[in-house]
This record gives structure tokens, C-alpha cells and sequence, in this order.
């Protein structure tokens, strides 16, 4: 993977932009890849997305009367996975799917109506303090404009020994390292030109990877809002990884 260039406080991708554009920005690229969002997810990962989001799932704990929040939850992928799993075991439970974009919620509740849906901005959360048992994030993070808030309300809104959990992009090993930047800078953005018709999107979103926390910052984040017992695993030589704390 290429050297990820230096940032300033706010960027789409490798562009420098304001807190204020980057959230229209962020808002319109998930507008117009909405319908063809989850085919796209396929398609780029060979199916292997999958698996990473089973396994987060399946990381998560299992609470009769448990409240989930999963932030930035798109089309309610990671929720659905959730409440089968929860299903499975006969568990009483509510599944809140909070989203900044009303296109992604429109869809996903088509899909999911018996899921609940938020629209919310991931930095300022309509909900109490010490409401949620477990808040999760998958591959939602690195869009939001300041990180450091939406930890803080993920902070807030959980309860005492309520579980953090974000599964996102992350840095790959080095053996991978070339391979995969070619991936990203070429591959990507051709994929999402000829099957989502939309390359700008696309290259944004290899953008966005690339130009993402490391894992140690990530961490860093975590410890500073208080959450403890912080923890990172990495899936697929590092494709992905998934950080995990608690408030306790």
C-alpha cells in the first residue's frame, strides 16, 4: 500500500476540504451508490465481506434485554446478521440502525422493517446517556467527519459494561502491501465505474482506506473518551481489523 499521505484536519480521500463539505460530500457519494451498494460490496471483496461481518457478529455479546446501536448502518447488513443471531437464541432484544443518509435507510427498511431505524449523524446521537448495551460500527468510522465525537457519543450513550465494537479497513502486512494499493487505486475505482456507474464514488472510497487511522491511533482514540479493556484483531492479513473496549 502506498504511504498515506499527510492530512490535515479534514479530507475526502486525498481532497481537502472542510468538516462541512466532507459531510455533504460523504452523504451524497452514499445517495447515489445506494442501490447498487450491497452488489458492489460483493463484488469487491469476492464475497470475503461476508465472513468479516459474520465474525464481527459473532464477537458481540449475547443480553436478553439487550439494546443494540449500529451506527452508520447503511442498509442494515450487520444489524440483520445481529438479529438472526439473537433470534437464534431466543433473546428478547431491540436493534436500533442509525444512519446519516436517508437514501440507505429508505432501502434498508424496506429490506428489514422489522429492524429499528435513526436517522442520525454518528456525532450527535438523539439517545440518553447509558442507554445502549452494545454500539457497533462496521466500515462506517472512517466517512464520519470528526472521529473523536462519535467516540465520545458512543462513550455517552453506552451503559456501564456496554461493549464498543468497530470493524473497518485497516493497513495491510507488508508482503501485501503493493499488491493491494494497486487493488485500491486501480481496481476499485474501475469496478465502480463500469458496474455501479459511478467511478468518483468509488475512487473516494479507495481513497478513504487509504488515508485511514492506523490501528494504534484508532487505539489511542479509544483510551482517551475512557473506554478500557481496548483491544484490536486483524482479519485477512490486515484488510480489516476489528477494535473492541468497554465502558466500565
Amino acid at each position: 500500500m502506498p504511504d498515506r499521505p499527510s492530512l490535515p484536519e479534514h479530507t475526502f480521500g486525498f481532497e481537502k476540504v472542510t468538516a462541512f463539505e466532507k459531510t455533504k460530500k460523504v452523504v451524497s457519494v452514499f445517495e447515489r451508490v445506494a442501490s447498487r451498494y450491497d452488489i458492489m460490496n460483493d463484488v469487491m471483496s469476492v464475497g470475503i465481506h461476508r465472513l468479516w461481518k459474520d465474525w464481527f457478529v459473532k464477537s458481540l455479546p449475547l443480553k436478553q434485554n439487550g439494546i443494540y446501536l449500529d451506527v452508520a448502518g447503511g442498509t442494515g447488513d450487520i444489524a440483520q446478521l445481529l438479529y438472526e443471531r439473537l433470534h437464534h437464541f431466543r433473546l428478547q432484544t431491540q436493534i436500533v440502525v442509525a444512519d446519516i443518509n436517508p437514501a440507505m435507510i429508505e432501502k434498508g427498511q424496506m429490506r428489514h422493517p422489522h429492524l429499528s431505524w435513526l436517522l442520525s449523524n454518528a456525532e450527535a446521537l438523539p439517545l440518553n446517556s447509558n442507554s445502549i448495551d452494545v454500539y457497533t460500527i462496521a466500515f462506517g468510522f472512517r466517512n464520519v467527519t470528526h472521529r473523536e465525537k462519535a467516540i465520545e457519543e458512543a462513550y455517552r450513550v453506552l451503559k456501564p459494561g456496554g461493549k464498543f465494537a468497530c470493524l473497518e479497513f485497516s493497513q495491510v502486512l507488508p508482503p501485501l502491501q503493493k499488491l493491494y494499493g494497486f487493488y485500491l487505486s486501480h481496481i476499485i475505482p474501475k469496478m465502480g465505474e463500469w458496474i455501479a456507474q459511478d467511478k468518483d464514488a468509488y475512487q473516494y472510497l479507495s481513497e478513504s482506506i487509504q488515508t485511514f487511522l492506523s490501528r494504534e491511533e484508532l487505539l489511542g482514540m479509544m483510551k482517551k473518551v475512557g473506554l478500557e479493556r481496548t483491544k484490536c484483531d486483524i482479519f485477512t492479513g490486515g484488510v480489516v481489523a476489528l477494535h473492541s473496549g468497554y465502558k466500565l
